[in-house]
């Protein structure tokens, strides 16, 4: 495997939550966060570790006390090391520690549901159908009817379907089983209710479901690579998609589905399609800025998906607008609700700065942000899952390749290169191509030649192979063989076979990753990449602005 051990900078390991191990310069300790109460310990802020101590001192007896010193202990550590816990924990035994440690996620968990009920709708909704089940156990049904009034007012408002469907269970339950005095009226709307969503539960899982698993396919091999992917996921679109789509109302049929187009066109590459959906999708949250604070997440990944929709494109003013908007929903309450939602908006925002950067030109200036995104990176290491690291290691490279740091460069992309290859293959096909350019730019012609050969084997294996690759191929070969006066010709005709490649359906992917055009442009025109791209940048705006 000699393209793999061509480089390898020394640091320290690092490894994710499912145990895959990198190489790399942020890192997580290979150990830190191997257990589920550490991760939850670790995961706590200081209001909830003081919560939980009060809450622990005030409804726990005398011997529960020894899950305080167990959670101080676990809280101190920078890694979890079960060994040095016991022996601070002495005389408890593992059986022991095994017992405390489970007794212990119990509370915290308890308490962080006491603490977080107010600032969450479902839990709001839980409680009061734990409050309804413990008042029809006593016998109090009256009461408890009262209570799932309270709570289908609740979800309806917040158009929580699935809990409306366990409200309105418990609520048909008492009226079957005993006398409640209510209206004959009232037991047909229930009835009726109970059919209407329960179709309108039918129709979201199937939609919900559909964005799944196409949101699966892409995570797993990115985009469509020829016409065969494009036929399976046309019929498994076509198969799973309602057939009647102007059935589909409220907002999480709408949502879903509009998921669903997302990435399913993303898959195809068909870009204004993908366009279109993503601001189909932030549209909702326009029509209901509630929903803002109840589907926080999907607000939030809906952002992601409409730069991300303006990068391709290069849509440079609404980028910008949009960039704008997600900066300051990022200083809102809404957005700082919890970690999850913090670590996700936060590396958004900075996947959407370094896709500025690239689509300026601004290399120099990007790479001087990579230092601050490194640092959230490794202060979010406990939510960041590798597909989004992977994500960042190869627009890293990206920048420091534009930005003719050509070593450096290569050292993020050994980072997927030493890697598991079981997600994105694309990614892990362009890593290969971007880290064969960097040699390339070195000079480094002693390896030039099994490079070439190991990356083609790699990208033909991972039948990764576009027309545009295959030329690059071509060019790297020739030029080996040709003097340095003869090889402006030999880039002239290069840039001549991939141009005309451009509009291509099935070749956009490899523009998409590697801006080849602009590559070959700065060669043949004896620029710096970064100048090409800004001309391109200031040209295009220049024409927007005529246009307007």
């Amino acid at each position: 495997m000699a393209l793999i051990l061509l480089r390898q900078k020394p640091g320290k390991n690092w490894k994710t939550l499912d145990g895959t191990v990198f190489q790399g310069n942020f890192a997580m300790m290979s150990n830190r966060f191997s257990d589920i109460l550490f991760q939850l310990v670790h995961s706590l802020e200081k209001s909830e570790k003081r919560h939980f101590k009060l809450y622990i001192k005030r409804s726990s007896a005398k011997e529960d006390l020894k899950i305080i010193q167990l959670f101080d202990t676990l809280d101190k550590l920078g890694e979890y090391d079960e060994k040095l816990i016991l022996k601070k924990m002495s005389p408890v035994t593992k059986t022991q520690l095994a017992n405390l440690k489970t007794h212990l996620y119990k509370q915290l968990l308890a308490s962080l549901r006491l603490l977080k009920t107010t600032d969450n709708t479902d839990l709001q909704l839980s409680e009061h159908l734990d409050y309804a089940r413990l008042l029809y156990n006593k016998g109090l049904k009256l009461q408890s009817l009262k209570i799932l009034e309270k709570a289908k007012e609740l979800a309806k408002a917040n158009q929580k379907f699935n809990f409306l469907a366990q409200v309105i269970s418990l609520e048909k339950k008492i009226e079957t089983l005993h006398i409640t005095r209510s209206s004959l009226e009232k037991t047909q709307l229930l009835s009726i209710e109970a059919t209407e969503i329960s179709e309108h539960i039918d129709r979201v899982t199937r939609l919900s479901n559909l964005a799944l698993l196409l949101y699966r396919w892409y995570v797993q091999n990115g985009h469509a690579r020829n016409r065969s992917d494009e036929i399976a996921v046309r019929e498994f679109f076509r198969k799973n998609l309602p057939q009647d789509e102007s059935a589909i109302n409220g907002f999480y049929e709408k949502l879903y589905l509009y998921q669903s187009y997302c990435w399913y066109a993303f898959i195809l590459q068909d870009f204004l399609m993908y366009y279109r959906y993503s601001q189909k999708w932030i549209g909702l949250f326009d029509e209901q800025p509630l929903m803002i604070t109840v589907e926080t997440g999907h607000f939030i990944k809906g952002m992601h998906n409409l730069l991300n929709a303006h990068f391709v494109l290069r849509n440079f003013e609404n980028f910008e607008i949009t960039l704008e908007k997600f900066i300051k929903f990022s200083l809102t309450e809404a957005a700082n609700v919890h970690d999850n939602f913090r670590t996700h908006t936060s590396i958004y925002i900075n996947s959407a700065r370094i896709n500025q950067h690239l689509m300026r030109g601004t290399f120099d200036e990007g790479i001087l942000i990579v230092p601050e995104i490194e640092e959230k990176l490794q202060e979010y290491s406990l939510f960041v899952d590798r597909h989004r690291i992977l994500v960042f290691n190869y627009k890293f490279a990206s920048l420091y390749f534009g930005a003719r740091h050509y070593e450096r460069a290569i050292d993020y992309l050994q980072r997927i290169i030493n890697g598991p290859a079981d997600l994105r293959q694309d990614l892990q096909c362009y890593a290969r191509l971007l880290h064969l350019m960097a040699h390339y730019e070195l000079g480094n012609d002693d390896i030039i030649e099994s490079l070439i050969k190991s990356v083609y084997r790699f990208m033909a294996k991972m039948k990764n192979l576009t027309v545009v690759e295959e030329e690059m191929f071509r060019f790297l070969r020739r030029s080996f063989n040709v003097s340095p006066r003869e090889l402006k010709p030999e880039l002239e005709k290069f840039l001549d076979t991939i141009k005309h490649l451009e509009k291509n359906r099935f070749e956009t992917r490899s523009f998409a990753y590697l801006d080849v055009i602009s590559w070959v442009e700065a060669k043949v025109n004896s620029k710096p990449m970064s100048q090409v791209i800004q001309e391109k940048y200031f040209k295009r705006k220049k024409r927007i602005y005529l246009r307007a």
